[in-house]
């Protein structure tokens, strides 16, 4: 994909993770342009032609929304919103978020209910097309009232004000604009308010969460499957009729995809000498099940939300009205998001209990899955490491959403705070993928003790391309860069 034009159609998000994979140009539709004109056309006569208060965009904000601004200080009232609310603590959000959020903002402006200059919109192009990204911290957005504080950073730039991040170093906003021949964007009536509320910062971390969320689930059951036939599982808790009956889509579709792994391994189909696994194999179908249940209607949500307008107040020309609402109240995406972690959490935490197992010395393995344990401790403490992670990843499963603090002197009285939910789940997510990591070692390590037989053909194609990354562990060594190369490993693509 070369180019992309918001024409304000539908974006998947499989679409939306096309996009930025392949650093397609993004423009706008002339349909686009045109709404977002008439829109701020509207506002200006709307404005001009009566003396009656419309929040923000004549008035101050939040408990000041009854105090009148004079019509001489209305592009003032602007700047000096986005100014005062670059109020952002915390670490920084990485850069392929900033990227999302980007564009997402983006898209929301373009569909000419917010009030904006198209002068405005373009600029965002602008840094989205040459990776311009503005610096932006994580902490700051209670998730109601849009994501204020994070996306006053984010848009601090279009004033010459704030830093960026471009071709790998920081740069002054007034440093790009030199370098491009950029002027800073002169805000209008209502901009910055437009600029600053919406959830895209909720939104960029939903998105991405969710391209993450299922490229997990499918590995976490490829590697599942290995870590079965390492541990010499049984294959029957896979079967149709068993996972059918329940009547549960995630179910059936993951006992459908273990069907189709163990199908033509042999350790899987050869008779076995016990009769039942634990949980954590028997179980997949259930607990893999359950999450990717969660993570579809989870994706469902934020699909909705990158499609949606979020800002306050939004503005409807045809209808002679622009209504103060609530659209930039994050409790959708603050919901699904905790949902999230709790299902991605759940899959590591099955996951450490398969690690377990496989260096408890039992089906013929080796304890901790060294040749000669006593002398060498082996795979011992890579399972404390494990433990230690699930057991971080609960604690970080604590719903952000059941919270609201009180904000601007009561006004804003309940809020959502998703911001804490999408930062927590992003530590989930990179703890999943540490998780799985640890697993694949693990699962490896077992399969080598089967031999000569086989897992299935997938299974050994993971197993050939792991081990050109990874060694079988003979004695003991250092262990840290054998579990981190498995981390990147699995975070690349299995």
């Amino acid at each position: 994909m070369d180019h992309f034009i918001i024409d304000n159609q539908w974006v998947s998000l499989e679409k939306l993770d096309q996009i930025l994979a392949s650093n397609a140009k993004i423009a706008i539709s002339e349909d686009a342009k045109a709404g977002i004109v008439k829109c701020r056309t509207y506002l200006d006569e709307k404005v001009a032609k009566s003396d009656r208060l419309i929040y923000g965009v004549n008035t101050g904000f939040g408990s000041l929304c009854d105090t009148a601004i004079s019509t001489e200080d209305l592009e003032q009232l602007q700047r000096n919103l986005v100014l005062s609310h670059a109020c952002g603590m915390g670490e920084r959000v990485p850069e392929e978020i900033v990227r999302r959020i980007l564009i997402l903002k983006i898209m929301g402006l373009s569909h000419g209910a917010s009030g904006v200059q198209l002068e405005t919109v373009e600029r965002l192009i602008f840094f989205y097309n040459n990776h311009i990204h503005p610096v932006v911290f994580q902490q700051g957005s209670l998730g109601a009232s849009g994501d204020l504080a994070p996306l006053a950073h984010l848009v601090l730039p279009l004033l010459g004000e704030g830093t960026v991040l471009f071709e790998g170093k920081e740069y002054s906003s007034q440093e790009i604009n030199q370098r491009f021949g950029l002027e800073p964007i002169v805000l209008r009536s209502k901009e910055g308010l437009a600029l600053l509320n919406g959830t895209q910062f909720m939104s960029g971390y939903g998105s991405y969460a969710i391209s993450h969320a299922r490229k997990l689930w499918k590995q976490f059951n490829e590697v599942a499957a290995i870590s079965l036939d390492g541990y010499d599982g049984r294959k029957e808790p896979f079967g149709i009729q068993v996972n059918e009956i329940r009547n549960q889509v995630g179910q059936i579709k993951t006992a459908e995809i273990f069907r189709t792994l163990l199908g033509d391994s042999e350790l899987a189909n050869r008779e076995k000498a016990h009769v039942q696994d634990p949980y954590s194999f028997r179980c997949i179908p259930q607990v893999h099940g359950a999450s990717y249940d969660t993570i579809e209607h989870c994706a469902t949500i934020v699909e909705r939300e990158i499609n949606a307008v979020t800002d306050n107040p939004t503005v409807f020309p045809d209808d002679d009205i622009v209504v103060s609402a609530g659209n930039f109240h994050g409790q959708p995406l603050a919901l699904v998001m905790d949902f999230l972690a709790i299902a991605l959490a759940e899959m590591g935490s099955i996951s450490e209990r398969r690690i377990y197992k496989s260096i408890s010395g039992t089906r013929s393995l080796p304890a901790f899955l060294v040749a000669k344990p006593g002398l060498n401790s082996g795979f011992m403490i890579t399972q404390y490491t494990c433990a230690s992670i699930v057991s971080q990843n609960k604690q970080l499963c604590t719903p952000a959403s059941i919270d609201t603090i009180d904000s601007s002197n009561g006004q804003e009285d309940h809020v959502s705070m998703g911001a804490n939910a999408a930062t927590k789940l992003f530590r989930v997510i990179d703890n999943c993928y540490s998780i799985q990591g640890i697993e694949i070692l693990h699962a490896c390590q077992s399969l080598e003790f089967r031999r000569p037989a086989k897992s299935g053909k997938r299974q050994e194609e993971i197993f050939v391309n792991f081990r050109k990354n990874v060694p079988f562990v003979k004695e003991d060594g250092y262990m840290h860069p054998l579990m981190q190369a498995s981390k990147e490993f699995v975070k690349a693509g299995i």
